[in-house]
């Protein structure tokens, strides 16, 4: 085994026995968490590593990543970076799954692109706590409309929320208001069962709080470097 093999092989066994341990101290199966492995800024080379160390979960927040690793590397991809409507063709050709849905309007041009395609997209709703527009989401008053379409369309399968806690806020009480958020939408879309929240920095609190989908980077692949 190479010494990056070693490497991401000890990161993801810590991780993974962090998540066992922060799903026990609540009660919670190990199996109702889907591990996410953020490869973004990473060459394929770790995405085809982790592969074969068993994860089956890729995220990406660009196309033109997504596009290129998920065409050399078999799993499930989500798209869960800020959405360009030009782009939504291209994304909707590779990923499986996007958790950034915030707009009807990127709804409306999703449909469009896997009209007559045979293909469903899993979608999350993104939910913001705060509204702080420049970092996605929409308030939870107004998820309603959003879901609506999500139901109403068959290329379309409505999976849950998705949140990512406001940069200031204190993260145990943040994830407790998104737990909150979910279980409310779940009165009016009871198929909507899943929550992805929680990244490399809080996914423990996040579980503690129901989250179901965990987006994990640097605590698997190391510290990012991004270009200047």
């Amino acid at each position: 085994m190479s010494t990056r093999a070693e490497s991401l092989a000890s990161s993801l066994e810590s991780v993974k026995s962090r998540i066992d341990q922060a799903a026990k101290s609540v009660d919670r199966a190990l199996e109702e968490i889907t591990l996410i492995a953020v490869t973004k800024t990473y060459p394929a080379s770790d995405a085809e590593i982790l592969s074969k160390l068993g994860v089956t979960d890729f995220g990406e927040n660009r196309d033109s990543e997504g596009a290129e690793k998920a065409a050399s590397v078999e799993g499930t991809w989500h798209f869960q970076g800020q959405i360009q409507s030009k782009k939504l063709k291209s994304i909707s050709s590779w990923a499986s799954v996007i958790h950034s849905i915030d707009s009807l309007e990127h709804l409306a041009k999703l449909a469009k692109a896997l009209e007559n395609s045979g293909k469903v997209m899993d979608v999350f709703l993104q939910l913001s706590l705060d509204g702080d527009s420049g970092r996605g989401g929409v308030l939870a008053s107004d998820l309603s409309p959003l879901a609506d379409f999500v139901v109403k369309n068959p290329s379309l399968a409505l999976m849950g929320l998705m949140c990512v806690p406001p940069v200031a806020a204190e993260v145990e009480e943040s994830f407790a208001k998104i737990q909150m958020e979910h279980l409310r939408f779940l009165r009016g879309y009871p198929q909507a069962i899943y929550l992805s929240a929680g990244m490399s920095s809080d996914f423990e609190s996040a579980i503690k709080h129901g989250a179901t989908h965990i987006r994990v980077g640097s605590e698997i692949l190391g510290s990012r470097s991004y270009p200047q």
